[in-house]
């Protein structure tokens, strides 16, 4: 970003008052759209979409080139055949897909990808994961239990969250998921019954905001016994105690999180 500011002071700094200046560039400007940008649109444009058969996928860092690669690709032939060869959902869910998720948003963090690949590649990403989890939430028997899902404020790794809460649904809770969503998490909590909630972290400098966080949304909760319970690379990264966040547990994946947390229902709760 420092970079980009220096450029930008440096071209405003060169930039003239002087007429015939801003003439030029004008006209530098009008032939580069017609010259470059133009054709190279009307060219996109004018090729027939095809789909490209993408090569076995055998782990995540296959799977996120393709997820960068332009273009259509046969994406979802590749995943059945995994499926096909004995994987299990589960696993390519929670071994291939979100690993995948978690490289891609390294690649953008270590600058080694552009923001619009990466959200791009995010976007098939979930849009495979919807239509696979899709199956195994609609077969799950209501449970009668309830669970919030939220990152902490300021995070932007959110992909895992869609995970979990197909996990939940299909143990049959009824999930609430603010992953994408500026809903108020304690006018949700404060307003309706949850029989817990669900956090997740992944930076380091978010952690201070999630210690304030959990105490907070506890008092506003119209559930008094909420449970809490926490998750994300942060906790997987350094082995922090969830209680000092004020938590009642943590969740290392997102296969054993329900199982988990209807063990802790038959607990009491952390007090505020």
């Amino acid at each position: 970003m420092d970079d980009l500011g220096h450029l930008c002071d440096d071209g405003y700094s060169g930039m003239t008052l002087d007429r015939d200046r801003n003439d030029d560039d004008r006209d530098v400007l009008s032939w580069l759209v017609e010259a470059e940008i133009l054709p190279r649109l009307m060219l996109a444009h004018s090729r027939p979409a095809r789909t490209v058969p993408v090569a076995p996928l055998h782990d995540p860092e296959a799977l996120a080139a393709v997820l960068l690669h332009p273009g259509s690709f046969d994406l979802d032939t590749a995943v059945e055949a995994l499926l096909g060869c004995g994987l299990t959902l589960d696993s390519l869910l929670l071994d291939i897909l979100a690993p995948a998720a978690k490289r891609l948003g390294t690649m953008w963090e270590e600058d080694t990808c552009d923001f619009l690949a990466v959200t791009e590649g995010l976007g098939r990403l979930q849009a495979l994961t919807r239509r696979l989890c899709a199956g195994m939430e609609r077969s799950a028997a209501p449970s009668g239990r309830s669970i919030l899902l939220m990152p902490c404020p300021g995070e932007t790794h959110v992909y895992g969250l869609s995970i979990l809460a197909s996990f939940f649904r299909e143990s049959g809770w009824e999930v609430t998921n603010l992953g994408h969503s500026d809903a108020d998490a304690a006018e949700l909590l404060s307003s309706g019954w949850y029989d817990m909630l669900g956090l997740s972290l992944s930076c380091d400098v978010c952690a201070p905001a999630l210690q304030a966080l959990v105490p907070a949304l506890r008092r506003a909760s119209r559930n008094p016994s909420l449970f809490v319970l926490v998750g994300g690379p942060y906790f997987a990264r350094t082995g922090a105690d969830p209680s000092t966040f004020g938590a009642d547990a943590y969740a290392p994946d997102a296969w054993s999180a329900p199982g988990l947390a209807e063990a802790m229902l038959d607990r009491p709760a952390l007090a505020c």
